[in-house]
């Protein structure tokens, strides 16, 4: 199993874990699929109205596409095909609210969930990053949906530094990127009680509301994301080249946390 789903009837709740503790919670093919699946199903379960994303265990909440997943790719220089482009629950056209709890590391193509989130409530010991210029790759739809939710100074740091540096819950709060910090043991029951709220709202309003916020930037947001195939193709060095750079990284380097 690489993704569980607990509903609550009661509540109209719906908590989505990413299960793939001993991965860090990193994205394969298969997890990736059973995301949209997940998101779109959802939509029609009319017991279900707020649900909460998180990741099994505290290490991680995830850290990106998982490295072991051979994604084809068309021959086309036009095209990239993305694994991870369709798991945020608006790709697919989930308008009830997300509440993302974060637990641990948030890194990479975490971002393709957080950026899809209604907010974010994070552990304070979680820590987010993006490491694809430190790799040779273009942090491109990671960096559209950050520079949507974080001044663009932060967002253009932590795109640019790569494993260099961590931004610590803290930072991520003062920021605005996190609205709500809660103790590690305290996170799930946090982002509860605030999804528990929304479930409890007249679902009709509340969906509204969520269309309503996202079109104040859907259109830039959607012209940003068209240009990210083409940078991707142009920028990513070859994926021998970015393996040899993983597999050289320094276990327990360091890093600097702001």
């Amino acid at each position: 199993m690489t993704l569980r789903v607990e509903r609550d009837k009661t509540t109209g709740v719906a908590v989505v874990t990413l299960d793939r503790e001993h991965r860090h919670n990193a994205i394969d093919l298969e997890t990736a699929a059973a995301l949209a699946a997940v998101w779109r199903e959802l939509r029609f379960d009319e017991d279900v109205r707020a649900a909460v994303v998180t990741g099994a265990g505290t290490a991680a909440f995830c850290t990106g596409i998982d490295r072991s997943a051979q994604v084809p790719q068309p021959a086309s220089p036009y095209s990239v095909d993305d694994p991870l482009i369709a798991i945020g629950p608006k790709a697919n056209d989930l308008w009830k609210p997300v509440i993302a709890a974060v637990n641990g590391m948030a890194c990479g193509g975490a971002f393709y969930l957080l950026g899809e989130a209604e907010f974010i409530v994070s552990s304070t010991s979680a820590t987010y990053f993006d490491p694809h210029t430190a790799y040779g790759m273009v942090s491109a739809y990671e960096a559209v949906y950050m520079a949507q939710r974080m001044p663009f100074g932060e967002a253009a740091r932590m795109s640019l530094m790569g494993t260099a540096e961590r931004l610590s819950a803290r930072r991520a709060y003062e920021i605005g990127l996190v609205s709500e910090l809660a103790e590690p043991g305290e996170l799930l029951g946090a982002a509860l009680r605030s999804a528990e709220t929304l479930a409890g709202f007249p679902t009709e309003g509340v969906q509204g509301t969520v269309r309503a916020l996202w079109s104040a930037k859907r259109a830039a947001l959607r012209q940003a994301l068209d240009q990210a195939p083409a940078l991707i193709a142009l920028g990513n060095l070859t994926p021998e080249r970015q393996a040899e750079l993983f597999a050289s990284r320094r276990p327990g380097s360091q890093f600097r946390l702001r």
